[in-house]
């Protein structure tokens, strides 16, 4: 068996595959803090993109004309300052009907990761960690309002960064001040450098 030194989390070589093994090495993956399975209440998203910058400035790029918003690290260089920056998306298709299927990108301005402690839930939103989203959907054109939930840090490596978020998305309609729509985005995030 292999320690990972900086993450604690335990990791098997192939031996555990078999059935014999696999329930002590989701015992002991458990034990030691990883968070390998989903957990009662997540949403089914499926991670498509991880991205995890250590010295970047977060970009929140709109363009009313097309109706888009675009999420984005820009790095800097390291003695000029900067922060830690993740930015994922995750994609849905809740059913086999066409037409139902959504993206969510997320953007989190973690400042200085080193600060955040492993295993504790830290807010976001303007009072926490600044996150900003996106929806890509076949509906109305929407745009992003707030970020409203927490992020916990289960795991930090030197190139991998493993989390949870429990967030709701706020989005309002471009052409429809009035018309609101919020998502829900619940489960384990990964960013990787």
């Amino acid at each position: 068996m292999i320690e990972n030194r900086s993450s604690r989390c335990w990791y098997g070589h192939l031996r555990f595959a078999s059935p014999r093994h696999l329930l002590s090495t989701l015992l002991v993956l458990t034990v030691f803090g990883c968070d390998i399975l989903p957990q009662k209440g997540d949403t089914e998203g499926e991670q498509v993109q991880a991205q995890w910058l250590v010295a970047a400035r977060l970009l929140v790029d709109t363009d009313p004309t097309y109706t888009i918003v675009r999420l984005r690290a820009e790095p800097l260089d390291s003695a000029r300052g900067g922060h830690h920056v993740l930015v994922t998306r995750f994609e849905f298709n809740p059913s086999p009907a066409e037409g139902d299927e959504y993206a969510l990108g997320l953007a989190l301005d973690l400042g200085d990761i080193r600060k955040w402690k492993r295993g504790t839930t830290y807010a976001l939103g303007p009072r926490g960690i600044p996150a900003y989203a996106t929806v890509t959907c076949l509906c109305r054109p929407l745009k992003p309002d707030s970020v409203r939930g927490s992020f916990t840090i289960s795991q930090r490596g030197m190139g991998q960064i493993i989390g949870r978020i429990d967030a709701t998305l706020f989005f309002t309609a471009w052409d429809d001040s009035s018309h609101h729509a919020s998502y829900r985005l619940r489960q384990r995030i990964d960013g990787m450098r």
